[in-house]
């Protein structure tokens, strides 16, 4: 289950670096560089594709640098090492379940009803208020309701 992505590899002039060209934007409009010193800092915590894919390249040992720009993955490859098997780690970016694999229970997806806050303020004869909401948006709405209920009757 999951979307395999269409992967092409295309060589490059220079030795060491290879590029993949993928179905689909990893990265959106913008560029993302990651490199294997940078592996345990800022990308380590980022929850992008680009940057899951570059994690996943660099758990192979293979990899000093990775490059995404939209559909575009520029590899650079640790001397000595080919692009074998660098391919399909691109491609199954998107499989989430794979044959063998078990997925969990709807009950293990679903967490609990949490209860109220107290941070929750309950509105006059409505449902509760998340606190989240700015004061002037409950206000605003307070009075749009009162002033439909008064043109409703």
């Amino acid at each position: 289950m999951g979307q395999p992505v269409v992967v092409v590899e295309k060589p490059s002039r220079r030795p060491g670096i290879v590029r993949f060209e993928a179905n689909r934007s990893l990265s959106g409009m913008g560029h993302d560089s990651f490199t294997a010193d940078d592996a345990s800092g800022q990308f380590a915590r980022a929850n992008t594709p680009a940057a899951e894919l570059a994690r996943r390249l660099f758990a192979t040992g293979r990899v000093a640098g990775v490059h995404v720009y939209q559909n575009m993955v520029t590899v650079d490859l640790n001397k000595g090492f080919d692009s074998n098997g660098l391919e399909e780690i691109v491609r199954d970016l998107y499989q989430y379940w794979k044959p063998g694999m078990t997925p969990p229970a709807f009950e293990d997806l679903v967490a609990d009803d949490a209860p109220a806050t107290s941070g929750d303020v309950p509105a006059a004869g409505g449902p509760a208020i998340d606190s989240r909401v700015p004061a002037h948006l409950i206000e605003r709405s307070r009075a749009a309701r009162a002033k439909w209920e008064a043109n409703r009757g």
